[in-house]
């Protein structure tokens, strides 16, 4: 396995596990390879320095689950408000949230669903947006 540090065209910095950089090459070619954070497939990896085996050991250890709790509850509370307190405008939030932006539209908190082109175009010209958080999983869902 091999780790690249990548960036997207808007900026926003992530990592990835690929089997190969023959891999990373393969689905980047084929528009596989998107940022998790606005979804944009323009990725570019960083300039990294190799990893190279050592004595020390680590020394963060992973995450604890009481702090994986903690972060899912939150998430989940962020979802939870979004929901109660914004108005859902589905599958038109790119031409909503650009009406605010233009002042067109009553100033309000809104979510909805936008393609990652749209997402892109929208934080390009500066229409601030971000993701929401994922539904909690059902409990018949887990495992």
């Amino acid at each position: 396995m091999i780790k690249y540090a990548l960036v997207c065209a808007v900026g926003h910095e992530f990592e990835g596990w690929f089997g190969s950089s023959s891999d990373y090459d393969d689905q980047s070619g084929r528009g596989l390879v998107d940022c998790p954070v606005c979804g944009v497939a323009e990725v570019r990896k960083q300039i990294m320095a190799p990893a190279v085996a050592g004595t020390k050991r680590r020394s963060s250890p992973d995450i604890a689950p009481q702090m994986r709790e903690m972060m899912m509850q939150a998430q989940a509370a962020v979802r939870s408000h979004v929901e109660e307190n914004f108005d859902y405008v589905g599958d038109t939030f790119a031409r909503e949230a650009r009406a605010i932006h233009e002042g067109r539209s009553e100033e309000r908190g809104i979510y909805g669903e936008a393609s990652p082109k749209e997402v892109t175009a929208l934080i390009e010209d500066g229409v601030r947006v971000a993701p929401l958080p994922p539904a909690p999983p059902k409990k018949e869902e887990l495992n």
